[in-house]
């Protein structure tokens, strides 16, 4: 009898843990790209190579790592419009340094310091001031590409000095994997940095006290400050990780283009906060992972090169992009109702 009990809890914990999976929005997006995947590789000899997957892999892992950021900020009931700015910004700080001759470490390093001064400026305008998120960021998105073409004298960056070979292996390279069934595949660097970046994020937002406070304060910002929380120190720091994560994807796209040009970065606002949203964060706040951006990335890039291998047209990018935000918030309003019954 007790082994019968034992076998019914058993089967209850294992079918809650099941309706706890198919519940999050992150697994039907996970399904979704996995079956375009499927789709796309039955329906042209091109997906499935080598050096197309090479590409989607490097592609997406831009988009996510500064999906990281940017979950981080609508978790915590912000937004951050000048993610692409801050790319280009990013980029041409280390472009022009090694210009001048320095090294590529001293050029990585400036061009962090710069990004995540933008966004710590972004977060003491937003939660010391009390500026809203939308106009501050905006604001930026304009000021902060406005600045870098002053500081290039709006010429296109591509000389990069005595480490240059090392720039352009840093974005544009690749390591060896084996994989099962298919044997040693090259990896885009990228993928590398996405992964580390990826784990140490779902670690902070899971077992850190800043992670706590981050959905702390988007689900209820004036009960996290009743409790105790330093919310505007954490609201600071969360732009601040927002504009480091796009200021490494300046340096990573800067070193896979081997060029950097005012263009660089334009548009990604959408692209990263897509990602975000379909991979699961709730633009109300308290809602994100880490690995939702990777999987919201993944689906747009599948999308994004699907559209051009099957031969559609580029102008129906933001529209398939559109069309899964609205479905992908439409999804979580529809669980949350249901949950609320």
């Amino acid at each position: 009898m007790a082994t019968r009990i034992e076998d019914v809890f058993d089967k209850q914990q294992h079918a809650s843990i099941f309706s706890r999976v198919i519940g999050q929005q992150v697994f039907w997006v996970f399904l979704a790209a996995v079956a375009a995947v499927v789709y796309l590789s039955l329906a042209t000899d091109t997906f499935d190579t080598p050096r197309n997957l090479f590409n989607v892999g490097r592609n997406f892992a831009f988009v996510a790592i500064i999906g990281f950021g940017m979950t981080a900020v609508i978790a915590s009931g912000g937004i951050d419009l000048s993610v692409g700015s801050v790319v280009v910004m990013s980029a041409m700080v280390m472009s022009v340094t090694m210009d001048a001759g320095h090294s590529l470490t001293l050029g990585i390093v400036l061009a962090l310091l710069v990004s995540v001064g933008i966004g710590a400026f972004n977060g003491v305008l937003i939660a010391i001031l009390g500026m809203p998120a939308f106009v501050v960021t905006l604001g930026m998105l304009s000021l902060a590409r406005s600045l870098a073409m002053v500081l290039s004298g709006n010429k296109i960056m591509s000389n990069f000095g005595p480490d240059q070979a090392a720039m352009f292996a840093l974005g544009g390279g690749a390591q060896e994997v084996p994989f099962p069934f298919l044997g040693t595949l090259p990896v885009p660097n990228p993928v590398f940095v996405m992964a580390a970046l990826g784990i140490a994020t779902g670690l902070a937002f899971r077992w850190t006290r800043w992670g706590q406070y981050v959905f702390a304060i988007g689900g209820n910002e004036n009960a996290a400050r009743l409790t105790g929380v330093p919310v505007a120190a954490v609201k600071i720091s969360v732009y601040a990780f927002s504009a480091f994560t796009a200021g490494i994807a300046g340096i990573l796209i800067a070193s896979w283009l081997g060029s950097v040009t005012m263009s660089l970065g334009s548009g990604m606002e959408l692209t990263v906060i897509a990602a975000a949203v379909i991979g699961g964060a709730n633009l109300a706040g308290g809602m994100g992972t880490a690995i939702g951006a990777i999987v919201g990335a993944l689906l747009i890039e599948v999308i994004r090169n699907s559209l051009i291998l099957l031969g559609i047209s580029a102008f129906w990018h933001g529209a398939f992009v559109g069309t899964f935000i609205i479905l992908a918030v439409g999804f979580d309003q529809l669980r949350r109702l249901r949950g609320s019954d």
